[in-house]
């Protein structure tokens, strides 16, 4: 048998190194941060329990392989892209500059919707599913931002210890700013500036009827 030359046998064997495709070289927090975007692109427009790793995978363009050595498993992938979505959110809730505090309030309700439209994919997954997202870690990454805005209200108050009456009225006034995000969201039929100067008069009317069943908030808003 005719042996094969060495020139023969590279021209009748395929090049493996170009079939393969070419994966672009990341950090590893650059990694981190596209799987988390792909994760929260999909956990916003579908249930947890109906997204796979695979779906990850596919949507960032990366490996199975790599998602589990990125986090481990598919509750702490969801654990992580909803962590990301609220620290992010938390830090354009901190106050910039002076005031009154309307006007920072105001201000910050601005930096919420900036990041409710720069980042619908992490707001919507933040907020959006039934009881059973909200139990344990996922409901407490939830409640942690809702705590801040809360604390963050009442520091521009200059209230220490909100009563029964201020923070019911507060809690329900971030409940109304986050279904009206999402709203917004989804049909946006209305201008964002409209519909934050609305959630603003929502809050001062709000401060108004506390103020009827608590003289201590009735001293905020006179002083406000």
């Amino acid at each position: 048998m005719r042996a094969i030359s060495r020139a023969e046998s590279d021209r009748k064997t395929p090049d493996r190194a170009a079939a393969r495709p070419v994966r672009r070289r990341l950090s590893v927090d650059r990694r981190r941060e596209e799987l988390i975007n792909a994760a929260l692109e999909l956990f916003s427009r579908r249930e947890a329990e109906d997204v796979s790793i695979d779906d990850v995978a596919i949507a960032a363009g990366a490996s199975r392989a790599l998602v589990y050595h990125y986090f481990g498993g598919k509750q702490e992938l969801y654990l992580a892209s909803l962590r990301s979505a609220a620290e992010e959110l938390e830090a354009r809730l901190r106050p910039e500059n002076a005031g009154r505090p309307v006007e920072r309030l105001s201000q910050a309700l601005g930096r919420y919707f900036d990041f409710v439209e720069e980042h619908a994919a992490g707001f919507a997954a933040l907020l959006k599913g039934g009881p059973a997202n909200r139990a344990g870690e996922v409901g407490e990454i939830v409640e942690g931002v809702r705590r801040r805005l809360l604390r963050m209200i009442t520091e521009e108050m200059r209230v220490a210890d909100p009563g029964p009456v201020l923070r019911i009225t507060l809690r329900s006034w971030i409940a109304s700013v986050e279904t009206a995000a999402l709203d917004w969201l989804e049909h946006r039929d209305m201008e964002r500036s409209e519909l934050e100067r609305m959630l603003i008069d929502h809050m001062t009317a709000l401060l108004e009827v506390a103020g009827r069943h608590d003289h201590r908030v009735r001293e905020i808003v006179t002083v406000e």
